[in-house]
């Protein structure tokens, strides 16, 4: 069964492919490629995001609070509607990721966002994380609103499952055709020769890896892939103006506790 519930945190660096493939190649001395890289260079996300008629949840995103939420439909490649894909609700507070997943049919997850009824359980659902959203259905009043992809390559560390680094290239975007079935076209986000890498580590990350970061002049940047589609679509409109959080009463009164293990209170990273 595929984990569906993470508690990370995540930093973030761009880079050019030149500086890529530098770090790529000494990453190799301490980390190994998933199942599926050993196969094929990149495997293909696509996503769905879901947001308000007035952008709420993105919004909210931008305005940097401690607390932050979002849902999205992701599926690996393009699915078939039988096909199986995971809804998520992905949080974030105080730097802490937290990101609970539900694996339906994707006929089956339009149908619970565009009604707010849960699906008759199955056995690869998860009843805990369909509750969860159903009451995120609830609070919001959903659609989709934006198509995002991208091709990825990852790693985990050979000592610890616990360290993953993702690269993600060829991020592509949409607002129309909002249907993972469609297929992965779209705008381009980035430059042509611009990866995101990710490190996501359940603890202090390794000391190989903060030398690794330093010698290669790599800094922690803050980017969201939503956020950045979002903050282009304003530029295109030529509505730049200063992002304001929603109004209190769209926002829930006290996050939901995010049960942080005691002994990840505190991390430090490079």
């Amino acid at each position: 069964m595929a984990i569906e519930v993470f508690n990370r945190y995540e930093s973030k660096y761009l880079m050019n492919t030149a500086k890529f493939n530098e770090l790529y190649a000494d990453l190799l001395d301490y980390m190994e490629l998933d199942a599926y890289n050993k196969q094929h260079d990149f495997y293909s996300i696509s996503n769905i995001y879901y947001d308000t008629p007035t952008d709420t949840l993105i919004r909210a995103s931008l305005a940097k609070p401690k607390y932050k939420e979002k849902l999205r439909l992701r599926a690996y490649g393009v699915p078939k509607e039988t096909d199986r894909v995971y809804l998520e609700i992905k949080k974030k507070f105080t730097g802490l990721v937290n990101k609970r997943r539900t694996a339906l049919r994707l006929d089956e997850a339009y149908a619970f966002v565009q009604t707010g009824d849960a699906p008759a359980l199955q056995e690869y659902m998860n009843k805990q994380v369909l509750n969860e959203i159903t009451y995120f259905l609830r609070l919001y009043d959903l659609a989709p609103k934006l198509y995002l992809s991208y091709d990825r390559k990852a790693l985990f560390s050979k000592e610890s499952r616990d360290l993953r680094i993702t690269f993600d290239t060829n991020i592509r975007c949409r607002r129309y055709d909002l249907k993972l079935e469609q297929g992965d076209y779209g705008e381009q986000l980035l430059e042509p020769d611009q990866w995101l890498m990710e490190v996501k580590a359940e603890n202090t990350v390794p000391l190989w890896l903060s030398r690794l970061l330093a010698k290669h002049g790599l800094y922690r940047t803050s980017f969201s892939k939503y956020g950045n589609e979002y903050k282009k679509l304003l530029r295109s409109r030529q509505q730049i103006a200063p992002l304001t959080p929603p109004a209190p009463e769209l926002i829930p009164a006290q996050p939901p506790t995010l049960h942080i293990p005691t002994d990840k209170e505190t991390i430090q990273y490079a």
